[in-house]
């Protein structure tokens, strides 16, 4: 790290990146690699595949982790505190203002247009965050393999993303030599363990068990604000692999056991998610923003509503910081142990198969009305159904494409072009 960063600049890219984070993990990933390493080169590539590997071991959202990572990186608890914040707060804000649009207008086709049309410039992200990350990641027939065999694992077969990433960790660890992997610099332990790392996860921790104790004691268990704490903590601790790991789950609790949604109420709070910026983990923002407006007696229904939902954010995010402060110090150490190095390689090309899956199921939910089941023995896949193919996503998907391709515009001209075709297409067509 160049000692000359200015945590002034760095806060106003964090804030750019916070914006410009639409696209999931692939997208926000890439992103970050592009302002960080490509662009500015504040880390050099094998400090941030580093930091990477590790948020892909941990719960919850990998790349607002990884910002948390990379902050602390160059400027300590409070660049991590800055930069895993920033990268939450734009899409919580948006989601908020759509949450509140959608209670009170009954739903959203007043920006119907602007989402549709950045879905098309997500899924275009996504496409140049797989194929920068494939260059990078992938050398050789064992690289290749691990990423192709990430993909079938989750796509093919259901394995659970943990199990796929300790498979790559292992055979990583067994091929040192074919990883070429060199003992790596060593690192000054006096600049990475930075002071206060320690204390801040002590804190983090003690507020995010102290805010469940506090409303248990106020509330009573049977509250939904301590339903919604001790819920959203569980996921925190649980959502291993991405939102998309646990939307199912999430889903059936939230209408099913606590009664906080209606059946197709998700199925719009996930389409809200998809179209902001931030993880997609917020999704969990809206299920706590009705599920307030729905249940908290004694004050009005929009406050309650907004309150819960901060509360969501609260406990859902928190825990992040927690597990970057408490092993990213030691993560950082152990940057000397080759074996290690290689295990977090072979991960970072699996990781490559993994991304590769999430992008195909967002381009199977923009491009195709309908899906359908194939049994092939075992094993089930779900597959668009090839008539149900959106000409007008198509077109628009090719237009975002073709703009970020050919004419190499940047993401944020992209973002702006295909939200103004969206809303002309919703007005015209």
């Amino acid at each position: 790290m160049a000692p000359s960063i200015s945590f002034r600049d760095a806060f106003w890219v964090w804030l750019r990146i916070g914006l410009l984070s639409f696209g999931g993990p692939a997208g926000q990933i890439a992103l970050m690699h592009r302002m960080i390493v490509e662009e500015r080169k504040w880390l050099d590539e094998g400090r941030f595949m580093h930091a990477l590997n590790y948020c892909m071991l941990l719960p919850g959202p990998e790349a607002q982790q990884l910002a948390t990572y990379v902050g602390w990186l160059l400027h300590g608890v409070k660049g991590g505190l800055v930069a895993g914040t920033l990268f939450i707060i734009p899409g919580a804000l948006v989601l908020l203002g759509l949450s509140w649009a959608y209670v009170l207008l009954g739903d959203v086709s007043a920006i119907e247009g602007l989402l549709f049309g950045l879905k098309a410039a997500v899924l275009a992200i996504v496409a140049q965050a797989m194929w920068r990350l494939s260059q990078k990641a992938l050398h050789g027939w064992l690289s290749v393999a691990l990423a192709v065999g990430g993909f079938l694992a989750l796509f093919a077969f259901s394995i659970p993303f943990p199990i796929v990433v300790l498979a790559a960790a292992l055979i990583g660890a067994l091929c040192v030599s074919y990883f070429k992997v060199q003992h790596p610099p060593r690192v000054n332990t006096d600049v990475v363990v930075r002071p206060g790392t320690k204390r801040a996860a002590f804190v983090c921790a003690g507020l995010w068990l102290a805010t469940i104790g506090v409303l248990f004691i106020l509330f009573g268990g049977d509250s939904v604000w301590t339903q919604i704490a001790l819920f959203f903590s569980k996921l925190a601790v649980t959502t291993f692999g991405g939102a998309y790991a646990v939307l199912a789950y999430v889903a059936q609790q939230a209408v099913e056991t606590y009664g906080w949604l209606l059946p197709g109420e998700m199925l719009d709070g996930l389409g809200l998610a998809e179209t902001t910026p931030g993880p997609l983990i917020l999704v969990t923002q809206f299920v706590g923003f009705l599920a307030g407006f729905r249940e908290a007696s004694g004050m009005a229904p929009m406050l309650g509503a907004t309150l819960a939902a901060l509360l969501t954010l609260w406990v859902t995010f928190l825990p992040c910081f927690v597990w970057i402060f408490a092993g990213a110090p030691y993560v950082e150490k152990l940057r000397e142990n080759a074996k290690l190095a290689a295990a977090l390689r072979a991960i970072t090309a699996a990781v490559v198969g993994v991304i590769a899956n999430l992008a195909l199921w967002f381009a199977f939910n923009y491009l195709f009305a309908a899906q359908q089941s194939i049994q092939f023995g075992a094993v089930e896949l779900e597959v668009p159904e090839l008539a149900s193919l959106d000409m007008t996503a198509a077109l628009m998907t090719l237009i975002a494409m073709l703009c970020l391709f050919a004419v190499r515009l940047g993401v944020l001209s992209v973002i702006a072009i295909m939200a103004t075709l969206g809303i002309g297409v919703n007005l015209f067509v």
